[in-house]
């Protein structure tokens, strides 16, 4: 009787912590705009050039060094072939936009097809990854670190000049390595249209 208890008790806490993060997403005003890599985004209202080379759909992903938090070993995105890449970019992990986007990738991304991998990217150490992704149980998402030097912003046109974080954006790279989607949130406060993103991975993958 004690360990069913419990057992409801546990469902319970985790319904309520999705109803909760649902609940946030709410709160927060989804973007269908975009502005170019290599512009100018907002945050609260403030205009930030972004730095770097601009990438656009059509090309390869540039080649950009990276450390998975889990690892923390070096990894590249440009020489990940044979999945479709649904990469979200966040500024920090640590906020409540940034925590409602990685928590909309790890739990309606659940529905996508096979041959996706969910990746997360920002300038947060690997070890502020690792701890959200265990205190959001969300570990099925692939956490990668640009704190080293913002080589991966810089290569595609997406670090914010003045705070040196990632501007908010959802890219989309096929089987081949070619970049298929781009969305570049113009304020970095209001959430990615991460449904229209899901609707262009179906399409790749099916």
């Amino acid at each position: 009787m004690f360990n069913k208890f419990i057992k409801h008790f546990l469902v319970l806490m985790l319904l309520t912590a999705i109803c909760s993060c649902a609940a946030a997403r709410q709160d927060i005003k989804v973007e269908q705009e975009s502005v170019e890599p290599g512009s100018y985004v907002t945050f609260k209202g403030t205009e930030y050039k972004l730095l770097g080379t601009p990438v656009a759909v059509g090309e390869q992903i540039p080649p950009a060094r990276l450390v998975d938090s889990l690892t923390l070993q070096e990894t590249d995105l440009s020489e990940m072939k044979g999945e479709v890449l649904f990469i979200s970019i966040v500024p920090s992990v640590d906020t409540k936009v940034c925590e409602a986007q990685t928590h909309y990738l790890g739990e309606e991304g659940d529905k996508l097809p096979a041959g996706v991998k969910r990746i997360t990217v920002s300038r947060d150490l690997p070890f502020a990854h690792k701890r959200f992704a265990e205190e959001a149980k969300l570990t099925d998402i692939l956490y990668l670190s640009d704190y080293k030097s913002g080589n991966f912003g810089m290569s595609m046109g997406l670090l914010a000049d003045g705070l040196m974080l990632l501007a908010r954006s959802v890219i989309i790279v096929d089987q081949e390595g070619v970049i298929r989607y781009i969305q570049v949130v113009p304020e970095m406060t209001h959430l990615p249209d991460m449904e229209a993103a899901f609707k262009k991975v179906e399409r790749l993958v099916n």
